[in-house]
């Protein structure tokens, strides 16, 4: 089949998916044995809603907190927030440990406060989140909700209604993860914030949030999600403000210097995204089918000018996940068809590719678990891709390798967390170690310190060109 049909079924497809509705019934179908409601995937976010087969994130991703929590025995309960807000007061402080003539030392200095409030009514539940924050590496005079810059960002902002028993719809800000991947996002097309998390900032932060409106229906045939965003959201991607990157043009490191000033679509209703997601359980399996139909999250293009810019994607992949020999066994794929380099002969757009993951995690101690993930990416047109290079240059490997592997010990009756997380490529011969150590000195307070150390023989490759950005940093929250 070629690229051609290949992308006018990824198209069919999407649409195909987003009208199925009929044939529903009143409930989802139970979740099969290993399969708890918070190992399903989907809408990884934090909610008190109740929504059928309620998903999970992925390790170490979980932005629950333990604000909502009774104190224990002999404590003091905090003191309320007014209005019926909860959140957290945040602060923390981090610099590198490599110089870089690119960079400030300060890695992370800032001072956040997360305020939430959930209001539910007979015709629908809303949900506000906002954090606003000063910084002492970056300027917050103005507020960008769109790139997370600023003294404000606004993190979800929805509203949730139940027109009818087996549908859900969810209009407004939200944060949205598909997919089964630890770290690793394939069929994820959600914006991701990068820079947030290279820098020490907690993990939830690496979801940016998302402007859509998120249908979801369920059956003992199958459940079913639509998201609909009505205009493009990109990625929070590396920009060269806050973490320098290798910049082709330049041939070398770059960061304040060189600060990239993508092309992004920004016309409503026009320059929009459509992902949809089936899924159900068979043979004690959760198994699911994706699609998608919007661009590239980051730049992977170049005008003639010179300029970055987003090129148009399809994606069409599936996921699997369930338990195997006392531990759970994740497996995903997703075809790639870049929509503006059908051919591959473009060298000034990203070629299309095939990304896959297996991956296998269980406790192998007490209150100790293991995790390892195998990871894909292969280049579709190669051979169109090297002709199309202009003289001198060279064409990356057909196929990437990636190894991850997590660690995470729990000790002290639970309050100390200690946790590492490694990528390495083997063909790249590059990496990224992030560890994070968090104790929780009572229901209120938690302190954490850790670090992210890049590595890597070339600066040109994916985590090689990061190595100036290693850093360590604390720091200590306060939920209310």
């Amino acid at each position: 089949m070629t690229n051609w049909r290949a992308h006018m079924m990824a198209t069919a497809i999407v649409t195909a998916l987003s009208a199925i509705g009929p044939a529903l019934a009143q409930e989802p179908p139970p979740l099969p044995a290993g399969l708890s409601p918070a190992e399903t995937s989907g809408d990884r976010e934090q909610t008190d809603e109740p929504v059928p087969n309620p998903p999970a994130l992925p390790a170490d991703l979980d932005a629950a907190t333990p604000a909502d929590r009774a104190p224990e025995k002999g404590t003091r309960k905090p003191p309320s927030p007014p209005l019926g807000l909860t959140g957290f007061i945040d602060a923390r402080s981090g610099a590198r440990i490599i110089a870089d003539p690119t960079q400030k030392t300060l890695s992370i200095g800032e001072l956040r406060a997360q305020l939430g409030r959930d209001v539910e009514t007979n015709i629908a539940t809303f949900r506000f989140v906002g954090d606003f924050f000063y910084d002492q590496v970056e300027d917050v005079s103005d507020a960008d909700i769109e790139t997370g810059h600023g003294f404000f960002d606004l993190r979800e902002a929805n509203a949730l209604v139940r027109p009818l028993p087996f549908l859900d719809i969810k209009a407004g800000r939200q944060i949205l993860t598909w997919g089964v991947g630890d770290l690793v996002f394939i069929n994820d097309l959600f914006p991701k914030d990068f820079r947030s998390f290279f820098i020490g900032r907690d993990d939830e932060y690496l979801k940016a949030p998302s402007d859509a409106i998120r249908l979801s229906a369920f059956s003992e045939i199958a459940n079913i999600e639509f998201v609909y965003t009505p205009r493009f959201d990109a990625d929070r991607f590396i920009t060269g403000d806050r973490i320098s990157y290798f910049n082709p043009a330049l041939q070398r490191l770059a960061g304040r210097d060189a600060i990239i000033d993508a092309q992004s679509p920004t016309e409503w209703f026009k320059d929009d995204e459509r992902a949809a997601r089936i899924y159900r359980s068979v043979a004690g399996y959760e198994v699911a089918l994706y699609g998608y139909s919007g661009y590239w999250k980051t730049p992977e293009g170049v005008t003639a000018a010179g300029q970055p810019f987003h090129p148009r994607l399809a994606v069409l992949g599936g996921s699997l996940r369930g338990p195997l020999k006392g531990g759970l066994l994740t497996a995903e794929f997703g075809h790639y068809f870049s929509r503006d380099d059908l051919r591959g002969d473009n060298s000034l757009v990203r070629n299309g590719e095939t990304r896959f993951l297996a991956g296998y995690e269980r406790e192998i101690a007490s209150e100790l678990t293991a995790s390892v993930q195998y990871v894909g990416e292969y280049i579709s047109d190669y051979g169109a891709l090297e002709s199309a290079l202009a003289p001198g240059a060279t064409a990356p490997d057909r196929m990437r390798h990636l190894i991850t592997l997590r660690l995470t010990k729990l000790m002290l009756n639970q309050t100390l967390t200690l946790s590492g997380f490694n990528y390495w490529s083997p063909n790249e011969q590059d990496g990224y170690f992030r560890f994070r150590a968090s104790y929780k000195l009572s229901d209120a307070w938690l302190a954490e310190a850790g670090g992210n150390i890049f590595y890597g023989v070339d600066e040109d490759t994916f985590f090689g060109q990061l190595e100036n950005n290693t850093n360590l940093f604390v720091g200590i929250r306060r939920y209310f």
